[in-house]
């Protein structure tokens, strides 16, 4: 591929493919968490009288992770798809960096440099603007203060990656776009299971 933006996006592609499994699984466990969730909020009324006391914060805790357990959910399924993708986010950002072969790489349009920040913030803007609908597609979990912190985290990203290469904002924003059509298709097929 002679253009280095779309090697980027075919690569994108290419990886999401791959970690499909573990990103189904993710949606299917957020999924449960939700439908759980009435049950745990009142296990968490159960115990609301004593906040302080760590005996009963523990047992609290226990009766949560039972009920985990019984329901065959790992609360820390959801994290698994992002702990992976890590790793391949630094690796970009450092080959996107250092590489020489991506100096003065144009992709199109406005973007002469891949190796250099976007120079009209266009890719930031749209990466924040698809983790934003990402966000509202997401099955949420949790009280309304970790929801609403959950919203803030696309203006956090969208500001954090305005200085980065834009190389790697472009393979974030594929990225966020692939997991909305997946979170699409998924909700539609969903939809249509629970219509039969």
């Amino acid at each position: 591929i002679p253009n280095w933006g779309w090697a980027i996006v075919l690569l994108t592609i290419l990886l999401r493919i791959l970690l499909y499994p573990v990103n189904h699984k993710q949606m299917v466990s957020m999924k449960k968490m939700q439908e759980m969730q009435p049950k745990v909020e009142a296990i968490k009324r159960k115990y609301k009288k004593s906040p302080k006391d760590m005996d009963e914060r523990n047992k609290m805790n226990q009766e949560i992770m039972a009920l985990y357990k019984d329901e065959g959910v790992n609360p820390m399924g959801g994290c698994l798809p992002l702990l992976i993708q890590i790793p391949i986010l630094w690796a970009f950002y450092n080959l996107l960096s250092a590489a020489i072969e991506l100096r003065n790489a144009p992709f199109m349009l406005w973007i002469t440099d891949l190796s250099a920040k976007d120079p009209w913030f266009i890719t930031p803007i749209l990466m924040g603007a698809a983790m934003f609908v990402q966000q509202m597609m997401t099955p949420s979990t949790g009280t309304e203060a970790q929801k609403k912190i959950f919203l803030l985290m696309p203006i956090l990203f969208t500001w954090m990656f305005l200085s980065f290469p834009s190389g790697l904002v472009l393979y974030w924003l594929v990225n966020n776009l692939l997991q909305i059509a997946q979170m699409w298709l998924y909700q539609r097929k969903e939809k249509k299971e629970a219509a039969a």
